[in-house]
């Protein structure tokens, strides 16, 4: 299933409008539990910077944002561009008692609503691939944050062996379509069909060695890289330099 590039915000928020109510068990159900981990292993990479703001883009349900005051002393703001995910996201802040911590808000990763240099830190997952122009994206999200922050982000990825790309093509083929169907309705059957094509289409365009490219070129130094879960997650970082 492949969007036009003007498209691809108009169709991010129908995939997911029709998820939040289950979204974060099922995500980690069918990841076999592999989505917490990987996020805690980015949140490791801004939480030893202690920094006291962060903007937590594509924040869905405010999974990584509560993760992130729970792991800092910062004070929070999420963005996302699904109102129905933001408002699930603002029921889980208030059972954690954490609204004097987090902020939602609605709004795009090309063109976020804040100053220049306003954050101490920024968070991103599963992003890239629902936006038009990757490198244009990842210049505005370095664009908020101050000389001296940290960037990290979480992603999907392809294994890079073939023995365990085959495997990750039959689960993504094969059994996520019908385990996202069984266990989440026909939202889940659309997002099941949707993931193992993009991801393959995404980094057929944009490769990994692409992206770090990508990164260093927005301005950003010290570009780290991480293949998770046998290479079917990645975690990336990088910090701002001062000035």
């Amino acid at each position: 299933m492949q969007v036009a590039g003007g498209d691809q915000n108009a169709f991010a928020q129908r995939l997911f409008t029709g998820l939040p109510r289950r979204y974060d068990a099922l995500a980690e159900l069918l990841s076999f539990g592999q989505n917490g981990r990987w996020r805690a292993e980015m949140v490791n990479h801004i939480a030893a910077g202690r920094p006291s703001s962060i903007l937590d883009v594509a924040t869905g349900t405010a999974g990584v944002a509560l993760e992130l005051v729970h792991r800092t002393p910062a004070e929070v703001t999420g963005i996302d561009i699904t109102p129905a995910m933001l408002r699930r996201g603002r029921e889980r802040v208030a059972r954690a008692a954490a609204t004097d911590r987090v902020r939602l808000v609605v709004g795009q990763a090309e063109h976020l609503p804040f100053a220049d240099a306003t954050f101490e830190a920024l968070t991103f997952t599963y992003l890239l691939r629902y936006v038009a122009d990757p490198a244009a994206t990842l210049r505005e999200l370095a664009r908020v944050v101050e000389p001296g922050g940290s960037i990290a982000s979480l992603e999907f990825a392809v294994p890079g062996s073939r023995f365990w790309r085959s495997w990750w093509w039959l689960y993504t083929r094969i059994v996520l379509p019908a385990a996202g169907y069984l266990t989440g309705g026909r939202e889940w059957l659309t997002v099941g069909r949707f993931l193992g094509p993009n991801i393959s289409a995404h980094y057929r365009r944009y490769p990994v060695d692409w992206t770090v490219d990508a990164w260093r070129k927005a301005g950003l130094v010290d570009v780290r890289v991480r293949p998770m879960s046998l290479g079917g997650g990645i975690v990336m970082w990088a910090r701002k330099p001062e000035s």
